[in-house]
């Protein structure tokens, strides 16, 4: 008998689990299946860069897993029942369930409209790859001097407002934030942020929540309107609705509550990973949404999972920051370096060696992905339940 894991997602965090899981067991014990609708893995801190026109490099799943024994399910995840342990999911033949003995749930997130009057209607987003495709297509059109405004002025918004202005610096980029301009970041962070701001030439409404999107302007609180022949929304994530609607314990806004081993607190063969969990850091802050908090919260997951079933050491290691990497364009970057619970510290490395910097983070996470079994020790453990089942198997032989 195979103890059945079964991945949903195949983002960063569920494809690194996946193959994490696929190194520690042996095939023998265990059949790992990830469930995702697309066929190729998404890059999704890229998608700024798709979105102006840049081509990222196909990576189908198909080849990344050959080999591995972790069998690829292409089809939509469109329920989960943790009592009776079962995922439905629909492809192109149609609906079916998969049972499981041990879940990985990993659908992350989408763009938050955030119930803005207009923002779902008028606004596009770079969240997915269809958003980004979209966009990519809508700003082609765009004629020389017509205005885009990003509205968010987290590390997607700064990143996609720096990326357009930087390939269309015929454009008239606009960058809308609550705050002030990256607020969060260390006085060397912001002064740098300004300055690349400045050069590219993009206009920064501070201070400025957005109330109101129409096809050709954005409304603010304190009564200004934007000019907008396209708006792009940043203003945050929001996790996969499936979570929610079964009797997992999750917070308010539908994460599911995991404890340090990225374990449920109420299902134990549940494990969440990535967007779609609500874990603790360091300083008993929860992780915030990103690729920093997702990749090592698969690793958590993975080996927590494999130590339970093959009755090893059980991970302890406390899930902290280091650094927030920001792209400003192909030629312009800002690191900060933070603390372990994420907050600025004076440190920061900007210029073009922080956009080298950044590029090669961006690699290193997909060629984690691309190579799933790679750099790991290869001795896979005997799990217990195949160990309990030794004699008999041997006796049935």
């Amino acid at each position: 008998m195979q103890h059945r894991i079964t991945v949903l997602g195949a983002g960063y965090t569920g494809a690194v689990a996946a193959g994490r899981l696929a190194k520690r067991l042996r095939h023998e014990d265990v059949a790992i299946t990830l469930v995702n609708a697309e066929p190729d893995f998404v890059e999704r801190v890229r998608m700024h860069q798709l979105a102006v026109g840049q081509d990222l490099k196909p990576r189908p799943f198909s080849e990344m897993f050959a080999g591995t024994g972790v069998e690829l399910r292409l089809a939509r995840v469109t329920g989960v029942d943790v009592d009776r342990k079962t995922v439905a999911v629909t492809d192109a033949n149609g609906s079916e369930e998969l049972s499981y003995d041990t879940l990985v749930y990993a659908l992350g997130s989408g763009w938050n409209a955030q119930g803005v009057p207009g923002a779902a209607e008028h606004t596009f987003e770079i969240a997915s790859r269809p958003g980004a495709l979209r966009l990519r297509e809508r700003l082609a059109r765009l004629d020389a001097g017509q205005t885009v405004v990003v509205v968010g002025g987290g590390l997607t918004g700064l990143e996609a407002a720096t990326e357009i202005a930087e390939a269309r610096p015929d454009l008239d980029v606009a960058l809308a934030v609550r705050g002030g301009l990256g607020d969060w970041l260390s006085p060397k962070g912001r002064t740098h942020l300004r300055k690349v701001f400045g050069k590219l030439g993009i206009t920064v409404y501070e201070h400025a929540a957005v109330t109101g999107v129409d096809a050709d302007h954005v409304a603010t609180a304190d009564g200004k309107t934007i000019p907008a022949a396209v708006t792009v929304w940043t203003t945050g994530f929001v996790v996969h609705p499936i979570a929610k609607a079964t009797a997992l314990e999750v917070t308010g806004t539908g994460q599911i509550v995991v404890d340090e081993t990225m374990r449920s607190v109420s299902h134990p063969d549940v494990y969440a990973i990535g967007d779609a969990a609500y874990a603790m850091g360091s300083g008993d802050k929860p992780l915030r949404m990103s690729c920093a908090s997702g990749v090592p919260m698969a690793w958590q997951a993975a080996d927590a999972i494999a130590a339970r079933l093959v009755g090893g050491k059980l991970p302890d290691t406390s899930l902290r920051y280091f650094n927030q990497c920001i792209s400003l364009g192909r030629k312009e970057g800002l690191i900060q370096y933070v603390t372990a619970d994420d907050r600025a510290v004076q440190a920061v490395l900007t210029g073009r060696l922080a956009a080298v910097y950044k590029e090669l983070v961006c690699k290193g996470a997909a060629w984690g992905v691309a190579n799933p079994t790679l750099g790991l020790p290869t001795r896979r453990r005997v799990t217990r339940e195949r160990a309990a089942a030794g004699p008999a198997v041997k006796a049935l032989g």
